[in-house]
């Protein structure tokens, strides 16, 4: 999937959310959208899952199967998770029984029967993952997926991740966390001031002669700092308040 001089902004007269965006995700490829909160990284995310569409330039290749989970999961519709999760797979294509194995997998068995808006935010957001991997994406989109999940259910998203990357699928992640940063062959893209910068991936592992030093600057000057940092050739693990 490519990104050709992608520009958005939410209105006519609205400033540029996103300008001058120049990218390429590859199939298998993971990428890890990292910046401040309300640089553009959701808008980003919005945009390579097809949500919303550019004012300027072109996405090219996106595949035909594409999972997307927002940051909120819209939880108030008149559904059972089960009888909500059923639907998706009909409307997608998918068999019953990839209902009943995400549902298992995600540990959602006790809450199939409750009504979406009566689910706790980390489950309802269960139900949205489950209901983007209903079929093999070729892109999975997940956009800030820890938020409110539990403990076991947050260690089951980096191997979501690997499994769509080895199917051949690529995935979109944005992450404040530091979770999945670490995640082996991972590119990180940071968005700050409208602008996306697309590292290199990150090598697996760390080398002897490395050594992680943490750094700390005003918040307002964290995404150029992530910036420089990559252009002088270290990696960023992790970003945290």
């Amino acid at each position: 999937m490519r990104f050709e001089q992608v520009w958005f902004r939410y209105a006519r007269r609205a400033g540029w959310t996103l300008r001058e965006l120049n990218a390429t995700v590859e199939p298998g490829a993971t990428v890890v959208v990292l910046g401040r909160n309300g640089a553009g990284k959701s808008t980003l995310l919005q945009l390579a899952a097809g949500v919303l569409r550019p004012g300027r330039g072109v996405i090219k290749d996106r595949p035909a199967v594409i999972g997307w989970v927002p940051e909120r999961f819209p939880a108030d519709q008149p559904f059972t998770a089960r009888e909500y999760l059923l639907r998706m797979a009909s409307v997608r294509g998918a068999s019953p029984r990839s209902v009943d194995r995400w549902i298992d997998r995600l540990l959602l068995s006790e809450h199939a029967g409750t009504r979406l808006a009566e689910l706790s935010k980390g489950t309802a957001q269960k139900v949205g993952l489950a209901q983007a991997v209903l079929v093999p994406p070729g892109l999975l989109v997940l956009d800030e997926p820890w938020e409110g999940l539990d403990s076991v259910a947050r260690t089951l998203i980096p191997d979501i991740v690997r499994e769509v990357t080895a199917a051949g699928g690529s995935v979109l992640v944005s992450d404040h966390r530091g979770e999945i940063t670490a995640l082996p062959g991972a590119i990180h893209w940071t968005v700050a001031e409208g602008l996306v910068d697309a590292a290199a991936a990150s090598p697996a592992g760390h080398e002897e002669d490395e050594v992680i030093v943490e750094v700390a600057v005003r918040r307002s000057e964290a995404d150029r700092a992530m910036v420089a940092l990559r252009a002088a050739g270290h990696r960023v693990l992790g970003v945290r308040e």
